[in-house]
């Protein structure tokens, strides 16, 4: 199972050291991909610009949007987009596309929160065509460059729920899904309806099954991943988020390893740990862990 690691893009103090210093040690460490997500109404960086700069200062993670909220944008720009970071990494982009759940950021691009998972579905198709060499429209000219990877980057669907596990299983090479705490009964939930969903569409290869947790091993990490999780969840539910604040766990070296060994025997593929601070013994310490699991 390949471990990786999210850049913590959520953090305030978020700044042009942390970038530097987490993709070099992110790179020179036994990770496997940097990852990002993506925010418009909030304090947060633009996550295309930090991934090209993460492509640009790394020679052997890949590159991970998750997740890029696809029907909020133009998929002919999306599939631009990707195929420059694709060139830029010389081949190292993996794209997970969803519908994301945050109607201001919609608003504040001018985009329908409305039939979103159609919009999803076809933004998908209109990618691939365009990655293909297809022009956008009759008489225009083709939407370059070409990407590294032939037919465009794999693509991983943000799904966790039967409905968007099925849809996701025509058009995805995997899903990306998250324990918040690590847990693996929810990991393996997630992992049975995607496998169960690829079937069921009758494709014969598998699913790349890539889950993630929040996570801490800095001093202090048990105060710090709490109140990380509140502020992430607030906007969605105050109470919501205390009771899951409260229910972390992964703050200490044992529960993190424990966490990466119950979700490597259910078979998952890749997991993402995603820190809770940006201080970089947040890396430094978790690139210890792995290598004594190894």
């Amino acid at each position: 199972m390949k471990i990786s690691l999210c850049l913590p893009y959520m953090e305030r103090e978020y700044s042009r050291a942390t970038t530097l210093d987490w993709c070099r040690l992110a790179d020179d460490g036994p990770f496997a991909s940097l990852s990002c997500g993506e925010r418009i109404t909030s304090y947060t960086q633009d996550m295309r610009i930090v991934l090209a700069a993460a492509a640009a200062l790394t020679e052997r993670v890949r590159i991970i949007p998750s997740l890029y909220v696809l029907p909020m944008h133009s998929p002919v720009r999306v599939a631009k987009e990707m195929a420059t970071l694709d060139v830029l990494s010389n081949g190292r982009v993996t794209v997970t596309v969803g519908v994301g759940g945050r109607e201001h950021d919609y608003r504040a691009l001018g985009s329908p929160f409305t039939k979103r998972l159609q919009r999803l579905d076809e933004g998908v198709a209109e990618m691939k065509r365009i990655w293909a060499g297809e022009p956008p429209f009759e008489g225009a000219d083709p939407v370059g460059p070409v990407p590294i990877q032939p037919g465009g980057p794999p693509i991983w669907a943000g799904a966790m729920n039967p409905k968007a596990m099925k849809r996701a299983s025509r058009w995805a090479d995997g899903v990306y899904g998250f324990s918040m705490d690590g847990g693996v009964e929810t990991v393996r939930e997630q992992s049975e309806r995607a496998r169960a969903a690829w079937r069921d569409s009758g494709r014969e290869e598998r699913p790349y099954v890539a889950t993630g947790f929040w996570f801490s091993l800095v001093d202090g990490a048990e105060a710090k991943l709490r109140r990380y999780v509140y502020d992430y969840l607030k906007i969605i539910d105050d109470g919501v988020a205390k009771a899951v604040a409260a229910s972390m766990k992964c703050f200490e070296p044992a529960a993190v390893r424990d966490a990466l060994d119950a979700i490597e025997a259910e078979g998952c593929d890749e997991v993402f740990l995603v820190p809770a601070t940006l201080e970089v013994a947040e890396v430094e310490r978790a690139a210890d862990l792995i290598a004594q699991r190894a």
